[in-house]
């Protein structure tokens, strides 16, 4: 029996339960480049419907990968690199090339030394045990860098298929779409959306007479903090244009809350600069931290929002990380914000139970 998939996602088209992935009415599933409802509605309404598809499933397609020989692209989110680590990637690889895409780069302050950062960021690929070939930073919705990404694509694919992979909500999808404009001219051809799990299964896009791109699913990492919101929320963490950081000076004893979603400590050291890199629809308040758990209760859906919680998650559902700096560090908290800290100084940071929270030697400039 012929399957036939939705254009936008790749899911199997059925049309028997509305609930499940690459539902379509019957009347329609045959016709040509038929998208499934759920992408129907992503495009036209904006609408967030859920499916039910577990990360297992889009694991047991990316494996699939390594019995194929092609090329690989790794789309890196760049205000979010350690939750764009795909677990076992190397196993997923196998012996193929690898390309790293690092996307978003239209996020980060114009002043940014792109030649300093992208030599931190080889670094940390290697750390993560990450062989790239070549490693090009992009971004695929200003068109930066697109044009340098195709031709290293095209020098190292040697007309083999090749498979973008990556984490859900690093704009996968998106950097395709671009990719497919600039090499054949037809404009959004897959969906895209900041919803995780976006394209549902492979997705097939001709290069060539007999050669492919495939869009594969969107491995949903766990540790980042969009999977503790809801869909409608998940949009006032992601940011959508420039970032302009904030700079606080603190002493010993002062607290950052970021929104209501995270809550930095200075625990000890000599008066400091805290600077913060989120999503400009995200609000940073600071007070003392011997008030901060009264502040916390009594502004978390006020002062402190958006988004709104239906709970107190600092308070009841929380974990808490300390952090001693050597060196001037950011303090990346996965989905949410980066904050650079001096050196020499004690700070804890308490999130969401899953979330996870690290320090890293700063990717900008020393003072």
């Amino acid at each position: 029996m012929t399957e036939y998939k939705c254009v936008g996602c790749g899911a199997v088209l059925q049309s028997e339960d509305k609930n499940e992935s690459g539902y379509v009415p019957s009347s329609r599933i045959h016709e040509e480049d038929v998208i499934c409802q759920r992408c129907f509605r992503l495009k036209n309404y904006n609408e967030t419907p859920d499916v039910n598809v577990e990360s297992g499933e889009f694991m047991t397609m990316l494996n699939s990968i390594y019995e194929k020989d092609g090329l690989v692209v790794k789309v890196i989110d760049v205000f979010d690199f350690e939750g764009s680590i795909i677990p076992s990637f190397n196993r997923i690889v196998g012996n193929k090339k690898v390309i790293v895409a690092v996307n978003k780069i239209d996020l980060l302050p114009k002043s940014t030394n792109i030649s300093r950062l992208l030599n931190r960021l080889k670094k940390m690929l290697r750390d993560e045990g990450i062989i790239a070939n070549e490693t090009v930073v992009v971004s695929a919705s200003k068109g930066f860098g697109l044009n340098e990404l195709v031709d290293t694509i095209n020098a190292h694919s040697e007309g083999k298929d090749v498979y973008v992979v990556g984490t859900t909500n690093v704009g996968k999808s998106t950097l395709i779409n671009k990719l497919i404009e600039a090499t054949t001219g037809e404009k959004e051809v897959i969906t895209t959306s900041n919803i995780p799990g976006t394209t549902l299964g492979m997705i097939d896009i001709p290069l060539g007479e007999n050669q492919f791109m495939y869009d594969t699913p969107g491995v949903i990492s766990k540790s980042q903090m969009s999977n503790i919101l809801s869909l409608d929320d998940v949009k006032y963490i992601m940011p959508r244009k420039e970032i302009k950081p904030l700079t606080y000076q603190l002493d010993e004893g002062q607290t950052l809350f970021v929104s209501n979603l995270a809550q930095l400590d200075f625990v000890s050291g000599n008066r400091s600069s805290f600077t913060i890199y989120r999503s400009d629809r995200l609000n940073v308040h600071r007070t003392k931290l011997n008030n901060a758990r009264d502040f916390y209760e009594k502004h978390y859906n006020g002062l402190l929002a958006p988004p709104e919680l239906t709970k107190r998650i600092l308070i009841n559902d929380a974990e808490t990380y300390t952090f001693q700096t050597d060196v001037r560090s950011d303090i990346l908290i996965s989905g949410l914000c980066f904050i650079t800290v001096d050196k020499d100084i004690t700070v804890k940071v308490t999130v969401p139970k899953g979330v996870k929270v690290i320090a890293r030697q700063t990717v900008f400039k020393e003072k």
